[in-house]
């Protein structure tokens, strides 16, 4: 069945190539300021993030340690998101980070393997390590039988996540903002499949997500994807794309889907009534799923980084002050910034 795609909205627009293909639904913000050093130069300046040989010779390639006050402000963002949502009704969830392999087949498409998902082998058994904890939310309700559901299930997943980022050669293979490891808060809903509820969520997960960067002050862009970007699971697909002034360029910071039933008939997560032994026993719901990024923690901090630059370093957006001990700025190594940039590859 992963190998099929998910029926799509009405609303999904037909054509296969993103670049012209996807629409822009609304922006937020000054999306056309320009600014000077890019998020490579600023850690780089600021003295706080290692990505040379002596760390990718431990670790591979798209490798890096942080430091100092660039430690602060990812614990910082972790801590905001997830407040932001259990103040709006989810449910922290921390989960395995990773699968066993016929687990992970049933959350994970085919060319993820291959692409994308990392494997461990030990024991005598593979599992292999998560991409998102969208996959082990969705595995943990594997078998089970809601038989209504009159408030969704909201889950505020907290993971580290693992790519390989196999067909990603050559984009942003500097500093950050692709990396095969990086920490991330998702938000996962699973709700009754009747009456369009799950397209009102799916718009209510947008809006979270755009009131989140709203209150970190990064300019955006929401894109409704064209249905040849879509993955097979999604039956609709928002990106929220940050604007990040010294590139000139727009970049995903998140993702929202609705997969409808796609993901639970795969899990065998059903809902209504038990109907065995009556007229209607093979008539089956099953709930639908949906899931959508809050916070990218590595890539919002090089969007912060380009947005809140200043001649002496990074400015703290005020919401985060409050988890950083009151930190307002990170000032760059000997207050002084040095003239250049560090260009961006695959812009």
């Amino acid at each position: 069945m992963l190998n099929v795609g998910n029926i799509l909205h009405e609303s999904v627009p037909i054509a296969q190539d993103e670049e012209t293909g996807n629409t822009v639904v609304r922006t937020f913000g000054n999306t056309t300021k320009r600014a000077k050093l890019n998020h490579v130069s600023i850690m780089e300046r600021l003295g706080m993030m290692d990505t040379s040989k002596a760390v990718t010779s431990m670790a591979g390639g798209r490798s890096y340690v942080l430091k100092g006050g660039l430690v602060q402000l990812q614990v910082a963002l972790v801590s905001y998101s997830l407040d932001f949502l259990v103040k709006r009704g989810y449910t922290p969830f921390y989960p395995p980070f990773f699968l066993n392999r016929d687990v992970m087949g049933e959350v994970a498409q085919l060319s993820q393997f291959d692409e994308e998902l990392y494997q461990v082998s030990g024991d005598g058994d593979k599992k292999y390590l998560i991409a998102t904890s969208e996959m082990p939310i969705a595995a943990y309700h594997r078998g089970r039988w809601f038989t209504e559901l009159k408030e969704p299930l909201k889950y505020a997943g907290m993971s580290t996540c693992f790519r390989k980022e196999a067909g990603a050669h050559g984009r942003d293979t500097l500093g950050i903002f692709r990396v095969h490891q990086f920490d991330k808060i998702e938000q996962f809903v699973v709700c009754s499949p009747r009456q369009e509820e799950s397209w009102r969520h799916l718009e209510d997960m947008i809006t979270t997500s755009e009131e989140f960067n709203k209150s970190l002050g990064l300019p955006y862009r929401v894109v409704n994807i064209c249905s040849g970007a879509l993955n097979n699971a999604a039956a609709k697909k928002y990106d929220l794309e940050a604007w990040f002034p010294a590139s000139g360029a727009f970049r995903e910071l998140v993702s929202c889907s609705n997969c409808t039933d796609y993901q639970s008939q795969s899990v065998n997560c059903r809902y209504g009534p038990n109907l065995r032994g009556t007229a209607a026993q093979n008539v089956k719901e099953y709930c639908h799923m949906l899931n959508g990024t809050l916070c990218a923690i590595t890539r919002t901090m090089c969007c912060i980084c380009e947005n809140y630059q200043t001649e002496e370093g990074v400015v703290i957006p005020d919401v985060l002050r409050p988890y950083m001990m009151g930190i307002e700025m990170i000032r760059f190594e000997n207050n002084a910034q040095a003239e250049g940039t560090t260009p961006d590859k695959g812009e």
